[in-house]
């Protein structure tokens, strides 16, 4: 986008945007994991109170029974077809285990396993089919149908799957382009931030290529269509999110990466310390009680604990200062990260225009107050970004507007209204000046140069015909933009690199500003992805931040993805991996330190848990260690580990991590 551009007034102020078209969400008992595990969770909830009060077992019995059969039945089957796989995976294990303990008289713990694995899988399927959701809602960011015109001068509408390259449609204003082409005729402005992020809506005229799904403004344009309906851009972001999200590699907690050999081994180290003391002749009561023994002492509950309080800690510490961390996985993988890309438009910006200058010019007779009164007099009337920006900033300053007539608005060019008795233009300035060399355009001229080169889009504001001053208008640094490129830096060993479909000079100016020296401009959405990809091609395991539709297949495709809550799209905010609730920037370099800092914890834990293991399964072995003792030692081990990880629940944990 031109930095000159002086951005259109949409004619329908209420219209939605694009990126917050509503769209259907899964809802959570509509879906049979979530079902199965509230099943499960309600049964065990009645059954425990009725168990620790006394109650005769046959209240609560039936219950647990209940509770195993609803939450356990589904991992369990996909354990057994896992089987016919030749795979033997944690969830048969564990459910084996809960059997296990249940024969051995503990059927408490059997049945808060069998619960803990179901509302697991719950929450991992809502999470899919919300991503689910929210890739399918995407299509409907085009219209459903279109004007196209007909060789006789006729129209016609049309569902726009219909429309074929070569058609010629009208888009008229406030109506949202129905496919991918380029303008034959016409003036007007359109709003695209949903394809290159860009944070003001863009001039279109003759020649100019335009993108399904994104708005257009108060002028009408006829375009030809260059795209099917099929390959448009808003097509092939939903394609790369569902692609990125089938080939990003397998995630796995740290001790899921041994889940094979370990459950092999224990398989088959339960069938040998209940068969070899028979084969020896001792007694089968006996040698299924040690070979129960064994299995509840080497069962990996204490090792799935040891890894999971400090995850889950580190996921409830960073709720609470704004940073919704969707899975303990995610929590591990966002210590792993040693590259950063940052989007620019509602991420290191804040997304809304804002008047950072005031430029009278010399002969004007104007101070900077006047100035400003002026144009938002004129631009009062008007529901255009940049006009409100305006509006605002004389609101700011307390300065009330005089009253406006004769208002109107030629789109690319800006708007005129009378004010006070004088005719007052307020636009472009390589429009309203249109190759005047007068004293007062040549200063306006060089003014608007200036702007444009810190990054500003630039705006003129005439009198009655004569140039009277400029105004410089961007969107605004975050306040802790430069602070967080910084730590990012710090933490991850290389300067962040910065990925945005915005003009190449307003890009490099805001590097500059925040310490970015790798800025890429003007990219589409799959643009985006290919430079993740180089990165990740190299070896390193890239942190992608982004607001926007038009970031969410960067976000699928990294190695962790996150997306800013308040401005981000609900695209981005499913495909991400987390969430920036307050748009709080600064909270990322601390939510990494802190997931490093739980990834030393799970060490700890796990050190911790294999020497009570290793004591508890020796003891089983080589002497008879006694079913309580057993179960204590493992309770016990299980206990001692999920203390150590919710130290990382104090509040010093936080601040130790944003301090780093």
């Amino acid at each position: 986008m031109s930095s000159t551009t002086l951005t259109e007034r949409p004619a329908s102020p209420g219209a939605p945007r694009p990126d917050t078209a509503p769209r259907r969400r899964t809802r959570v008992l509509s879906l049979p994991e979530a079902r199965w595990a509230a099943a499960a969770t309600v049964l065990f909830l009645v059954a425990l109170p009725l168990q620790l009060t006394g109650a005769p077992a046959w209240t609560w019995g039936p219950l647990y029974a209940l509770a195993y059969a609803t939450g356990g039945w589904e991992p369990g089957w996909a354990g057994l077809q896992a089987l016919r796989e030749k795979t033997l995976d944690v969830d048969l294990l564990m459910i084996v285990a809960a059997l296990g303990a249940a024969a051995v008289g503990q059927v408490m713990d059997g049945a808060l396993l069998i619960v803990i694995f179901a509302t697991s899988g719950a929450l991992e399927a809502l999470a899919t089919a919300r991503t689910a959701d929210s890739v399918r809602g995407l299509l409907d960011l085009a219209p459903a149908t279109a004007t196209r015109l007909l060789p006789d001068g006729g129209e016609e509408t049309v569902p726009t799957e219909r429309l074929a390259v070569g058609d010629t449609v009208l888009v008229r204003p406030g109506e949202r382009i129905g496919a991918d082409g380029r303008v034959l005729d016409g003036a007007s402005e359109v709003d695209q931030a949903t394809i290159t992020g860009e944070p003001l809506p863009v001039a279109k005229q003759p020649g100019d290529e335009v993108f399904a799904g994104t708005l257009n403004g108060t002028g009408a344009l006829r375009l030809r269509v260059e795209r099917d309906a099929s390959d448009t851009v808003i097509a092939r972001i939903v394609q790369l999110v569902e692609e990125a999200s089938e080939t990003k590699a397998p995630t796995q907690l740290f001790i899921e990466k041994v889940e094979q050999r370990y459950s092999l081994g224990m398989v088959a180290a339960t069938l040998a310390v209940f068969a070899v003391p028979l084969a020896f002749g001792a007694a089968f009561t006996g040698s299924l009680l040690r070979a129960m023994t064994f299995m509840i002492v080497a069962s990996p509950c204490a090792v799935v604990l040891a890894t999971m309080p400090p995850l889950l800690s580190a996921i409830a510490n960073a709720g609470r200062h704004g940073v919704l961390v969707k899975s303990a996985v995610v929590m591990e993988r966002l210590g792993q990260v040693d590259a950063v890309a940052l989007d620019k438009t509602g991420t290191l910006t804040e997304g809304t225009p804002r008047v950072t200058d005031l430029r009278p010019l010399t002969g004007s007779g104007l101070a900077e107050a006047e100035l400003l009164a002026l144009a938002a007099a004129a631009e009062h009337p008007s529901e255009h970004p940049l006009a409100r920006a305006v509006v605002d900033a004389a609101r700011d300053r307390g300065l009330t507007p005089a009253a406006a007539e004769d208002f109107g608005s030629t789109p690319g060019v800006g708007v005129t209204a009378t004010v006070d008795g004088r005719v007052v233009a307020v636009g472009a300035p390589a429009r309203l000046i249109n190759g005047r060399t007068d004293a007062a355009c040549a200063e306006a001229a060089v003014l608007a140069a200036e702007l444009e080169e810190a990054g500003c889009t630039a705006v003129l504001v005439e009198a009655d015909g004569v140039p009277v001053g400029v105004l410089g208008i961007a969107d605004r640094l975050r306040p802790d933009a430069a602070a967080t490129v910084t730590a990012l830096t710090a933490l991850t060993g290389t300067a962040p690199m910065l990925l945005t479909g915005d003009n190449p000079r307003a890009a490099a100016h805001l590097g500059a500003e925040v310490g970015i020296t790798d800025v890429r401009a003007g990219l589409l959405p799959q643009d985006k992805v290919a430079a993740v990809r180089e990165r990740e091609a190299a070896g390193r395991k890239v942190l992608v931040i982004g607001d926007g539709v038009n970031d969410a297949p960067a976000l699928a495709a990294a190695h962790t993805g996150i997306a800013m809550g308040r401005a981000g799209s609900d695209l981005a905010l499913e495909t991400a991996d987390a969430v920036i609730v307050r748009d709080e920037l600064a909270t990322v370099p601390a939510v990494v330190a802190l997931s490093r800092r739980a990834r030393s914890f799970v060490v700890q834990n796990l050190v911790i848990a294999s020497m009570f293991i290793t004591a508890l399964v020796v003891w089983d072995l080589v002497a008879t260690l006694p079913l309580p003792l057993g179960v204590l030692g493992h309770e016990g081990s299980t206990v001692i580990v999920g203390l150590n990880g919710l130290r990382l629940l104090r509040e010093a944990a936080w601040t130790r991590a944003r301090a780093l």
